[in-house]
C-alpha cells in the first residue's frame, strides 16, 4: 500500500475545500507574488512612462489594475507587512534593516509560506529576503520556504552580487558565486522553479526582484535602447525596470507554456515609492550639495557617501506625486500593483484603497486558508472586490518611517512629523498641497486616535549610530566573508 506524503494530504483536502466550497473552483490557483524593488508609480508604461514596459502593461490591461495600493516607505516594512498582514508599528520593522542588525521579523509570527506550505502548496522564494539574517532561525527556508534563491540584504550589485561588503548570493543557504547580472539570474531561478515543480501540489512563487534598486546597473545593450533620456541616472534606471519587465514577461510566458497561467494568480507590485533627488526633504538635498562642493564625489567617508548616494543618483519617476521613497507623502507609499488571474478575474480599475497589509488575507480567502485567530491583522481581504461580486471593509492603513507615522481612512490622510498635524483630504487634494489640520481638528484628533491603537513593537534595527560605522553599500569590493557563510546556527 503506498503511503502518502503530508503534502498530498493536505492538497486532498485542500481540492476537497475548492470542489465543494460556494465559489465551485475545480482546483486550488498557483501564486505567483512579484515584488519590484524601488519603483516608481510612472516607471511603468500604463502609468504614462516613457520607460517600455509591455510585460507589466500586459498584466494591468488584462488583470485588476489597483489604482490606490499603498505599501510602506521602505523595504523591510512592506516585506513584513506582505509577509504578516500586519503594520510595521506592531511588529517594530519601520525601516530597512541593516546588514549588522541581530533583529528580524518576529520569529513567533506565522507567515504567508507557513500558511501555504501548511494548505498543501509548494512554497519556494527567488531574489531578496531583507527581514533578518543574523541567525539561521530567522532566514526563509526556516520560515516556510522549502527553496530559496537569492539575498538576505538589502541592495546588491547586479553584477557582483555584493552588499556591505560580502558577497550576498545564496541558494538555500549556501553562499554561491555565480557570474551573471542579477534580474537575468532571479529570473532563470524562478523559471526553473517553475518548470521543475511538484506537479502534485499547487506552487507558491514569492519573487523579489531586486530591480530597479540602486545601483545604477544594466546592460550596455538595454541601456542603448534609452539614448533619448538625457539623464545618466534616469537613463540606467530605465534601462533596469526594462530588464525587470522582460524577465516578468519570461515568467508568464513559462507559465502559459507549462499550462498554468489561467489558474495562476500573479500579483506584481513595487516595495515602495521611487528613489530620486526629489524624494528626499529640502534640507537633505541641501546638505548633500553643500558637502559636495566642499569635497568633490565621492565623499570622504562610508557614511556620507552613501547619503549622498542615495539622494543624488536615484533615477525613478513618482509622477505627479509628492516626495518618494522614505516618505509618508503619496510618492513614498502609492505604488503600481495589478492582480491577474486569467480563469477567474475579470479585467477591471479598482479605485478603492487597498494595502500591501490585505495581501496575506486576500490569498488565504481565495486559497481558502483558515489565518490564526490569535495572531493580530491589520489588513483585510479584497478578494470580493477582484471579484466584482461586493465590496469587502477597508481598515485604516497606519504607516511609518524615520520621521513619523501617517494613517489614511480615505478620503482622510494624516501625517505626523516631529509631532506636528498634516490633513489632506485625497480626493480634493491627491498631490498633498493643502494641509486641513486646523480646519478639522476632530478628524485630526480620531486618526491620532487610530495610529495610538497600534502597539509599538520593539524595534528591530541597531541604534543608528552603529549602523553608520558600518554602511549598507551597494555593491564594490569585498572585505569580509559572504553574508551566508557568517550566520549564526539557531533553530
Amino acid at each position: 500500500m503506498k503511503t502518502l506524503s503530508k503534502g498530498s494530504v493536505c492538497f486532498g483536502l485542500l481540492l476537497c475545500t475548492f470542489v465543494f466550497s460556494d465559489r465551485t473552483l475545480a482546483e486550488p490557483p498557483n501564486i505567483v507574488l512579484i515584488v519590484a524593488d524601488d519603483m516608481g508609480w510612472k516607471d511603468v508604461g500604463y502609468n504614462g512612462s516613457e520607460i517600455r514596459t509591455p510585460n507589466i502593461d500586459a498584466l494591468a490591461a488584462g488583470g485588476v489594475r489597483l489604482n490606490n495600493f499603498y505599501v510602506h516607505p521602505t523595504c523591510s516594512p512592506t516585506r513584513a507587512s506582505l509577509m504578516t498582514g500586519q503594520s510595521p508599528r506592531r511588529h517594530g520593522i519601520n525601516h530597512a534593516i541593516a546588514k549588522i542588525s541581530e533583529g528580524s521579523l518576529p520569529l513567533s509570527l506565522k507567515l504567508l509560506p507557513e500558511y501555504m506550505a501548511e494548505a498543501g502548496y509548494e512554497s519556494v522564494m527567488v531574489g531578496k529576503w531583507h527581514l533578518g539574517h543574523a541567525t539561521t532561525a530567522m532566514l526563509p527556508m526556516a520560515r516556510g520556504f522549502e527553496q530559496v534563491y537569492g539575498h538576505y540584504t538589502g541592495g546588491v550589485g547586479y553584477w557582483d552580487h555584493v552588499h556591505g561588503g560580502g558577497l550576498d548570493w545564496h541558494r538555500n543557504g549556501k553562499a554561491l558565486r555565480e557570474a551573471g547580472y542579477a534580474t537575468h539570474l532571479q529570473a532563470e531561478e524562478a523559471i526553473r522553479l517553475i518548470r521543475e515543480r511538484d506537479e502534485q501540489r499547487p506552487l507558491f512563487l514569492y519573487t523579489a526582484f531586486s530591480a530597479p534598486h540602486l545601483p545604477n546597473e544594466a546592460p550596455a545593450e538595454t541601456i542603448g535602447k534609452y539614448k533619448d533620456i538625457e539623464n545618466e541616472n534616469r537613463r540606467i534606471h530605465a534601462a533596469m525596470v526594462d530588464e525587470l519587465d522582460q524577465a516578468i514577461g519570461q515568467i508568464v510566458k513559462t507559465l502559459d507554456e507549462e499550462g498554468m497561467l489561467d489558474n495562476t494568480l500573479i500579483w506584481f507590485l513595487s516595495d515602495n515609492g521611487g528613489l530620486n533627488p526629489a524624494a528626499m526633504s529640502d534640507g537633505m538635498r541641501g546638505l548633500v550639495s553643500n558637502l559636495v562642493a566642499v569635497f568633490d564625489r565621492p565623499l570622504p567617508t562610508d557614511f556620507l557617501e552613501f547619503m549622498r548616494h542615495n539622494t543624488e543618483d536615484g533615477g525613478s519617476d513618482n509622477g505627479p506625486y509628492r516626495r518618494g521613497k522614505g516618505a509618508l507623502y503619496q510618492g513614498g507609499i502609492l505604488v503600481p500593483a495589478i492582480v491577474s488571474w486569467p480563469g477567474r478575474l475579470k479585467p477591471a480599475s479598482v479605485s478603492k484603497q487597498i494595502t500591501v497589509q490585505d495581501v496575506l488575507p486576500t490569498l488565504a480567502d481565495f486559497v481558502g486558508i483558515q489565518l490564526d485567530s490569535n495572531q493580530q491583522l491589520d489588513g483585510g481581504s479584497q478578494s470580493l472586490v477582484f471579484s466584482g461580486e461586493t465590496d469587502n471593509e477597508t481598515k485604516d492603513f497606519v504607516t511609518v518611517s524615520l520621521d513619523g507615522n501617517a494613517v489614511l481612512r480615505q478620503p482622510w490622510k494624516l501625517v505626523l512629523i516631529d509631532g506636528e498635524s498634516e490633513l489632506y483630504n485625497l480626493e480634493e487634494d491627491p498631490y498633498e498641497m493643502l494641509n486641513r489640520a486646523t480646519e478639522f481638528p476632530e478628524i485630526v484628533a480620531d486618526l491620532r486616535d487610530a495610529i495610538d491603537q497600534i502597539p509599538e513593537g520593539e524595534a528591530v534595527n541597531p541604534p543608528l549610530f552603529r549602523v553608520m560605522l558600518d554602511m549598507d553599500r551597494f555593491g564594490g569590493e569585498e572585505d569580509r566573508a559572504p553574508w551566508a557563510d557568517v550566520v549564526q546556527i539557531v533553530q
